[in-house]
């Protein structure tokens, strides 16, 4: 099964800083492991909201906003996507993962819709 890992965003990762190299570290390490595992199909991290834009759709109308947005933690930092064998492998694996951000944060888990 594939599924989006979401790291969700926090104050801090929304203000644009430089994350911490020793973070990147293990997060690289952690990279390692998934590829190596054979789970990694992509992932990246995103720039704050402030560089991205809102499309609304109402009927045949477009609004487009420009960010940032807010709260932080509705938004999304980074994303893995992963080929797993079920929920509980990929529960497994996050377990595993180093804090992405430097103090609390969330990371989602959502599998994707296997349509053929």
């Amino acid at each position: 099964m594939r599924v989006m890992v979401i790291v969700k965003a926090t104050g801090e990762s929304e203000a644009g800083g430089t994350p911490d190299p020793a973070m990147m570290d293990a997060m690289g390490r952690f990279n390692d492991q998934l590829r190596a595992a054979g789970l990694l199909v992509l992932a990246d991290g995103l720039q704050p909201s402030a560089a991205g834009v809102r499309v609304g759709f109402n009927g045949a109308d477009r609004t487009v906003t420009p960010g940032p947005f807010t709260p932080a933690e509705d938004l999304v930092a980074g994303f893995w996507i992963w080929e797993v064998r079920d929920l509980e492998e990929a529960i497994a694996w996050v377990r595993r993962c180093p804090n992405p951000m430097p103090g609390p944060s969330v990371i989602e888990i959502r599998p994707f819709n296997d349509r053929a």
